[in-house]
């Protein structure tokens, strides 16, 4: 859709409040249900804050369909119950998890058609079994006007203002004007929401989520709706409930697409196909699929595709004959913690893995499973010995999800974490604020051996040009690299022996080696990888305290006194060089010739953008983005990656893009390289 038309003159308030209502829902459907957004965020925003203020002028133009009805800030005193027109039923479920599963759900529906044998195969809908929540939404007239769960089937809870903040769910149906429109499907939370959602929970320190499913379903029946906003949910449509004054597609697939070309989410993996046949090979390809998948399933569901056909099938009991669950494998099970290990990653932190014996989970046998960190482990109190629920979905990592307290050996104690690296012996810590341990071993660890060679030798750190990800990881495989300073002793007949490293090629790396030790303090600070020293950080020390050894001596007091240094990197510094192994690596790197220019600590004198932070993008006319920044540092300013309201200045070049729109938005001044230059010379 054009957005020109949306301005004009004094329009009428009521035509502009349907011009902007209708250009958002379309925004949203782009934006949540095709995955193809037309508009950058900052102009929705504008359009959908214009539409906010229109109806705050204009009450009497607010309707149930309009986008600002999404996340309405009432709490609820309860969940009202709904009692459903049509019964939310359930499907019956085949737990053969193999092909005869399939098999067996079409010989049913034969014998109950009374086909012969020789009768062409039947024709099936195939989707995917969903691990969320069953909902039905009534569209009158095409508008939401209600959202109710499954409850027993026949009565579920009043959840509409809730599910009104899914993004996906359309509050207004694309062309349909139907009377009554109920359609049902799945509330459900992606994998990769999940995982976001439960980060943000340990960094708070607060309790994680079990899994998507559970998540969903406890969003949903949340009764603030400003809460549930908070969770990011998904929707997928896939049956009806009542309707009147709609024509219903003869098939079961007809209908989805019908779904789509409303605006309503539809799962793409599904298919029409012929037979048992048919039935087996969608099942397999989708659990070749699942893990891949970026959402949580436990089956296929097989349905008769003709609705004539499903009608003549009817009901047993509660249960249509014309469709069946298919199940997987379980992705969650029982079995026993055998030990709890600590394994120390790349970049120093340590991580409890509880060792399990063997189980089948999602497909594969599982012996170990994360338990995130030292909080983690103590609030669900896993211990040695412990019968635990173990999950795995997709590509996540298996976790421990929960403990059978009751079925816990006596004496199985407490679990606490080492107070020292079990790969270095090092002093592991757990900072103020946060919640991993890790390991202060830094150069020393051999299990930040190869994080450390490649931090050393990026091209803002020593810029050893040939070192990458391959050749480190033969030198630390073939024990050839232990410590930075083994670089620098490292001969042409030793590189060249490693796979795919010809003399002229290992020739060139000890050039770059060689070319490495000339370098300056800010560039070796950094490269040391000291937790929260970064390029800034690095060169604002160098300019305080002018010598390595100044820096590595300095008391926490003194090192607070340096711009960008707060007492978290203060602490780091200090934990870093308290170590003696950490000062040996230093000695030695000097022994094998590093050095720098050093001299006396720099003035104090003010500079001519001493306080000011600047963010740069696009292609400037002269200066390249390094030297705009080294000259924007070197005048006592601070360059930052993006642009925020903290932001004084954006240095903006051709072809700028989002940072220029954001410093726009926010009303961040923007200059020009000529400006730039103007500022440093009035200094």
């Amino acid at each position: 859709m054009d957005t020109m038309d949306l301005f004009s003159a004094d329009p009428d308030p009521a035509e502009r409040a349907a011009v902007l209502r209708a250009q958002l829902q379309h925004h949203a459907h782009r934006y949540y249900v095709l995955d193809d957004p037309e508009l950058p965020d900052a102009e929705y925003d504008r359009l959908f804050q214009e539409l906010q203020a229109l109806e705050a002028e204009h009450p009497e133009l607010l309707t149930p369909d309009s986008p600002t009805q999404r996340v309405l800030g009432k709490v609820l005193d309860g969940l009202t119950p709904v009692r459903h027109a049509v019964p939310m039923l359930s499907i019956d479920t085949e737990t053969d998890t193999t092909p005869e599963g399939a098999r067996n759900f079409d010989i049913r529906v034969r014998n109950a058609l009374k086909l012969a044998e020789d009768a062409p195969p039947v024709e099936y809908a195939a989707e995917l079994k969903f691990d969320g929540l069953a909902m039905n939404l009534r569209y009158e007239r095409g508008v939401l006007v209600l959202a109710a769960t499954r409850g027993d089937g026949e009565t579920g809870e009043d959840v509409t203002q809730n599910v009104r903040t899914i993004g996906q769910i359309p509050l207004r149906l694309q062309g349909v004007d139907a009377e009554v429109l109920e359609v049902r499907g799945e509330v459900y939370m992606r994998r990769d929401d999940f995982e976001r959602l439960n980060e943000k929970q340990r960094e708070r320190g607060d309790k994680t989520f079990i899994n998507p499913r559970n998540t969903a379903a406890g969003a949903i029946r949340q009764l603030d709706p400003a809460l549930v906003a908070q969770r990011p949910l998904s929707f997928f449509a896939y049956g009806l409930g009542e309707v009147s004054g709609w024509t219903v597609p003869p098939t079961h697939g007809a209908l989805l697409d019908a779904f789509a070309a409303m605006g309503l989410p539809v799962c793409a993996d599904r298919a029409v196909v012929l037979g048992a046949e048919g039935l087996v090979a969608f099942h397999a390809a989708m659990g070749a699929k699942r893990d891949s998948l970026p959402f949580d399933i436990d089956g296929i569901v097989y349905k008769v595709n003709a609705l004539a056909l499903q009608q003549q099938l009817g009901f047993k009991t509660r249960e249509p004959r014309w469709a069946v669950a298919h199940k997987y494998p379980a992705q969650e099970q029982l079995t026993t913690v055998l030990a709890i290990d600590v394994q120390v990653g790349r970049t120093g932190k340590l991580t409890p893995v509880a060792k399990l014996a063997p189980v089948f989970v999602g497909g594969v046998t599982v012996t170990n499973a994360t338990l995130h960190n030292e909080l983690e482990a103590r609030r669900k109190d896993v211990r040695v010995g412990d019968t635990v629920i173990v999950r795995r979905a997709g590509d996540v990592i298996p976790e421990v999800v929960g403990v059978l307290a009751d079925k816990r050996p006596a004496g199985a104690s407490e679990f606490t974490m080492p107070t020292q690296c079990p790969v270095c012996g090092s002093a592991a810590v757990r900072e103020e604020g946060e919640a991993d341990h890790r390991c202060t071993g830094g150069l020393f660890c051999s299990a930040q051996r190869k994080q450390a060679l490649l931090h050393f030798a990026q091209r803002r750190a020593l810029d050893i040009e040939g070192l990458g990800d391959k050749l480190v990881d033969q030198l630390v495989d073939a024990d050839v690299v232990r410590t930075l300073p083994d670089l620098y002793r490292l001969g042409l007949n030793a590189l060249a022996t490693l796979d795919r490293m010809a003399d002229k090629s290992a020739q060139n790396v000890l050039e770059a080696l060689e070319k490495s030790k000339q370098t300056t303090l800010p560039r070796f600070l950094f490269g040391l990888g000291i937790r929260h020293v970064g390029e800034a950080t690095a060169k604002a020390l160098a300019r305080h305290f002018g010598s390595l050894d100044a820096v590595m001596d300095a008391p926490l007091e003194q090192l607070v006194e340096v711009d960008d240094v707060g007492p978290v990197v203060a602490q780091s510094l200090r934990t870093f060089f308290d170590q003696a192994h950490n000062r040996e690596v230093v000695e030695q790197l000097r022994a094998c010739g590093l050095s720098w220019p050093e001299g006396a600590p720099a003035e104090r004198a003010p500079t001519p953008l001493s306080g000011l932070t600047f963010v740069v993008t696009g292609t400037l006319p002269t200066l390249g983005r390094e030297d705009a920044k080294a000259l924007i540092e070197t005048a006592g300013g601070k360059v930052a990656g993006s642009v925020s309201k903290k932001t004084h200045y954006l240095l903006a070049g051709a072809e700028a893009g989002s940072k220029l729109a954001k410093a726009q938005e926010l009303g961040v001044p923007v200059i020009d390289e000529a400006r730039l230059l103007a500022m440093l010379a009035a200094g």
